[in-house]
C-alpha cells in the first residue's frame, strides 16, 4: 500500500507542477494578463485592502459632521426666508399628521436657533474626518507606489492634506458638473429647443452620452487622484490608462449599487440599514478600486523595459616590460645569490 501511494503521491506532484508551468507558460503569453498578475501581487503585497478599511471607517465617520453641516446651512436659508420657513412647515404638517408632524417642526425651529453652533462643530467633525482619510489615501498611494516615507513636520502634513482635500474637492465639483452637462433633464431639455426630443432613439443618445460623460469625468479625478495625491507625486502620463480603467469600473459599480439600493430600500429593515450598509459597501469597493488601479499604474512602470546603457568603453591592457637589468638590481641579486650558498654549505661542514 505504501508504494502505491508514493506513486499517487509522485503522480499528483507532477500534475501539479505541468499545471503551475501551463498557467506560467499562458501567464507570460499575455502582456495584459501578465499584468494583472503583477498588478495583483502588489496590491496584496501592500496590504491595500487594510487602507481601504481606513478609507471606509473616515468615509462613514465624516456622513454625521457632513449632515450636520447641511443642516446649518439650511437653517441658515430657512433663517433668511420666513416664507419659505412657513411653507416647509404647512407641508410637513400636512403629510406627517399628529404629533409626529409637531415634532418635525420644533426639529425644525431648533435647526434654525442653533445654525451656527451646529455649523462650527459639523465643520471641525467634518474636517477631522476629512483629514483622516486624506492622509489615509496618500499614505496607500506611497506604499502602491512604493515610494519612501517623506520625513516633515506634523503640521506641514496636516497643511499638505488639507490642501489635497480641497483640490479634490473642487475636482469633484468640476467631475459632477460635466457629468451633469450630459444628465438626462439638461439632455432633454436641449433637444426640446431644437425640436428633436421626440426623435427616434434619443432616449438611447442620452443614456449613452450621460453614461460617457460621468466616464470623461471620473477618468480626469481618477487621473489625478493616482499621480498628484501622492507625497511624491508622479507623471500624469503614468496614471492615465489606469485611471481609464478605475473610470469604467467605477460606472460599472455605480450602476449595481443603484440597483442595490432600490432592491434593499423597499423593506422597512432596509429603510432602517439599508443606507449605511449601501454606504460602507460603496466606500469599501471604490476604494479597492483606485487602489488596484495605482497598483496597476505602478507595475507598468515597473514592467516597462529599461533604457539600454551605451557599451562600455574597451579597456586596453599595455604591460610595461623592461629588457635587461641595471647594474645595481644585477649586483644585489649577485650578492643575495653568495649569501644563499655560503649558508648551504654551512652544515655539511658541521656534519664533518
Amino acid at each position: 500500500m505504501t508504494p502505491l501511494r508514493g506513486a499517487e503521491g509522485f503522480r499528483e506532484v507532477g500534475l501539479l507542477s505541468r499545471l503551475r508551468a501551463r498557467v506560467t507558460a499562458l501567464v507570460q503569453q499575455r502582456p495584459w494578463l501578465d499584468h494583472v498578475v503583477r498588478a495583483g501581487n502588489r496590491y496584496q503585497r501592500q496590504r491595500a485592502d487594510y487602507y481601504a478599511a481606513g478609507l471606509t471607517y473616515y468615509t462613514v465617520l465624516a456622513m454625521i459632521p457632513l449632515l450636520m453641516v447641511g443642516f446649518a446651512v439650511a437653517g441658515f436659508v430657512l433663517s433668511r426666508n420666513p416664507d419659505l420657513l412657513a411653507e416647509l412647515q404647512s407641508r410637513i404638517v400636512r403629510n406627517f399628521p399628529g404629533s409626529l408632524g409637531g415634532q418635525l417642526n420644533d426639529v425644525v425651529d431648533e435647526a434654525v436657533r442653533s445654525r451656527t453652533s451646529v455649523g462650527v462643530l459639523g465643520l471641525l467633525g467634518a474636517g477631522y474626518a476629512g483629514l483622516g482619510w486624506m492622509a489615509n489615501l496618500r499614505a496607500a498611494l506611497g506604499e502602491l507606489w512604493e515610494h519612501p516615507v517623506p520625513l516633515g513636520n506634523w503640521f506641514g502634513s496636516k497643511f499638505s492634506d488639507l490642501l489635497a482635500l480641497l483640490g479634490l474637492g473642487v475636482a469633484s465639483l468640476l467631475s459632477a458638473g460635466l457629468s451633469a452637462l450630459a444628465g438626462s433633464e439638461l439632455g432633454r431639455d436641449l433637444l426640446r429647443l431644437v425640436r428633436l426630443d421626440h426623435a427616434p432613439g434619443v432616449n438611447v443618445l442620452l443614456t449613452v452620452a450621460s453614461l460617457l460623460a460621468a466616464v470623461l469625468a471620473s477618468w480626469a479625478v481618477f487621473a489625478w487622484v493616482i499621480a498628484r495625491l501622492p507625497r511624491q507625486p508622479v507623471r500624469l502620463v503614468s496614471a492615465v490608462e489606469a485611471a481609464l480603467i478605475a473610470a469604467v469600473a467605477f460606472e460599472i459599480w455605480k450602476q449595481i449599487a443603484s440597483f442595490y439600493l432600490k432592491r434593499v430600500l423597499t423593506s422597512p429593515a432596509g429603510v432602517a440599514f439599508g443606507p449605511i450598509i449601501g454606504l460602507m459597501l460603496f466606500a469599501n469597493i471604490t476604494s479597492r478600486i483606485i487602489l488596484f488601479a495605482t497598483a496597476w499604474a505602478a507595475t507598468a512602470a515597473d514592467g516597462a523595459p529599461e533604457p539600454a546603457s551605451p557599451d562600455p568603453t574597451p579597456v586596453v591592457i599595455s604591460p610595461r616590460v623592461r629588457a635587461g637589468l641595471t647594474p645595481s638590481a644585477g649586483a644585489a641579486l649577485f650578492g643575495a645569490g653568495a649569501v644563499v650558498g655560503l649558508l648551504a654549505r654551512l652544515p655539511r661542514r658541521a656534519s664533518r
